[in-house]
This record gives C-alpha cells, sequence and structure tokens, in this order.
C-alpha cells in the first residue's frame, strides 16, 4: 500500500478558500459582511436647516460672519445635507437670493421694519434689506408673512410662512428679546405664533430664533431645541406635527449660532 500524506492537500484546499473568501478566520464556511453607511434614501422624507446667521452688518457678533464667508457657509451646510427646506433668521435679501441662485433653491424672503423702514443691511452696502427667509427644494405655491401685534424697541418682529409643491408649510420667525415672563412682548408674540402654527391645516414644520427657552408650540405639535449648542443654547427651537422628528446639532464657524438640522416623516 502506498501512504500519502494529506497534510500538505489539505494545507492547499483551505488555502484555496481562503483566498476566495469562503472560509473564515476561525475556519467556519460563511458569507462575509460589509458596515455601510446610512444612504440618503434611508433618511426620513423631509429634512430642514435652521440657522441665524447675524448678517445685518449693524449687530455686535457680525464681526464673526467674516462676510461673505457666512454665506458660503450657509451654502455649504445646504449641501452637505440634502435638505428639503431652510430657515434663515437675521438675514439679508441680497445674500438670500444669492444662496438661492448657488443651490438652485427656491426661496420667499420677509423683510423686518426698523424704525418705521426697511431696514437696508451694510458693511458692505448693497446686500439688500433685512429680515427672514425660507428656501425650499421643491417650488413654493404660495407664502404668507406679516408682522406680530406687538413689538418691543426700534424693530419690528414678524412670522413668515412658505407652501411647498410637496404640501408642506414652512414658517419662521425671529422673536423680540425682551424675555419670555407673562406680559412681555416675546411671550405675546409666543402666544400668536402658537395660534398661527394651530391653524395650518397642512403637514408643517417651523424653525427660528425664538429668543426664549419655553415652547411656543401649540398643542399636538413637538419641540426641539438646541439646548445642547455650543452658542446661544435653548433659543433655537423647532416645531411641527411631522412624524419621529430627529435633530443634529452642526457648531456653526462664522454666525454667533449653532445651526440646527432635523428629519422627519411626513404623514402618510
Amino acid at each position: 500500500m502506498i501512504s500519502i500524506s494529506l497534510t500538505p492537500l489539505r494545507t492547499l484546499v483551505i488555502g484555496c478558500l481562503t483566498a476566495a473568501g469562503l472560509l473564515s478566520s476561525s475556519g467556519v464556511a460563511g458569507a462575509s459582511t460589509m458596515t455601510r453607511a446610512p444612504s440618503q434614501e434611508a433618511r426620513p422624507p423631509y429634512s430642514l436647516l435652521q440657522m441665524n446667521v447675524c448678517s445685518s452688518g449693524y449687530a455686535g457678533c457680525y464681526a464673526r460672519t467674516q462676510y461673505p464667508k457666512i454665506v458660503d457657509e450657509v451654502v455649504e451646510r445646504i449641501q452637505a445635507n440634502d435638505v428639503n427646506a431652510v430657515t434663515l433668521n437675521e438675514a439679508c435679501s441680497g445674500d438670500v437670493a444669492e444662496i438661492a441662485e448657488r443651490t438652485g433653491y427656491h426661496y420667499r424672503f420677509a423683510t423686518v421694519i426698523y424704525n418705521g423702514a426697511p431696514l437696508a443691511c451694510k458693511t458692505p452696502d448693497g446686500r439688500g434689506e433685512f429680515g427672514n427667509a425660507v428656501l425650499t427644494k421643491e417650488a413654493i405655491r404660495a407664502s404668507e408673512d406679516a408682522p406680530y401685534s406687538v413689538f418691543s424697541g426700534t424693530e419690528q418682529r414678524r412670522w413668515l410662512c412658505a407652501t411647498t409643491a410637496r404640501g408642506v408649510d414652512v414658517c419662521t420667525s425671529h422673536l423680540s428679546t425682551d424675555g419670555e415672563a407673562p406680559g412681555t412682548t416675546n411671550s405675546i408674540q409666543c402666544a400668536e405664533l402658537a395660534r398661527l402654527l394651530a391653524s395650518r391645516g397642512r403637514p408643517a414644520i417651523f424653525a427660528g430664533d425664538v429668543n426664549r427657552r419655553s415652547s411656543c408650540a401649540p398643542e399636538g405639535q413637538w419641540t426641539l431645541t438646541d439646548a445642547a449648542a455650543t452658542q446661544a443654547p435653548g433659543i433655537q427651537h423647532v416645531y411641527g406635527n411631522l412624524a419621529a422628528p430627529t435633530l443634529e446639532l452642526e457648531p456653526a464657524t462664522y454666525t454667533d449660532h449653532d445651526a440646527l438640522v432635523v428629519r422627519a416623516g411626513l404623514p402618510k
């Protein structure tokens, strides 16, 4: 009888199986797995970016913007997050038009009245008027804005809502800074905002700098805030009636408020 050693043959077979990816290091056959980052298709179907960009040229925070770097930062965050909507406070109409052109988004702008007239942004001049904006990836079918019944000082405060072709209302506002105690201008504006949002008869999401920590959301709507932000925490809020919202905070480089990114599902 001829004796044949099986060891070299076994080694050869194992080596071939291993090279083919059919044998794990433990010697058990199985399929390989790969961990992938979540695709954009796996994200909830509606998303929003909120930023206070401090762009008027008058406020003490303006130096932080290193204009026009703040405009570039907004564009980069829109593109990186691929959001459906953007809400901007303390913005300039010319800058918003540029952001819309660079991103391909549609927009509406609400001019804030200051000392009885629109306030022209400065340093540099020629950037349009001061106010708040809504930008959307989908076409805007209708929009409306109006002042609150009261305001403190010389700056009128307004709300702005845009209805998209997707049937979602996107709203923003920037409330007064006189505190949130009962009877203050801020608290009155907060109550008016709650009534406005309660009256929307379709899926709706609000985001803005409300200059308060307690919520203005109407009954039945959720509240998310930037309480964990690294800058000016707790005063930017997001309210809505979309499903299962999640919040991501992104430290901002060229403004004194962090950015909020909210993702949620549309009601069926």
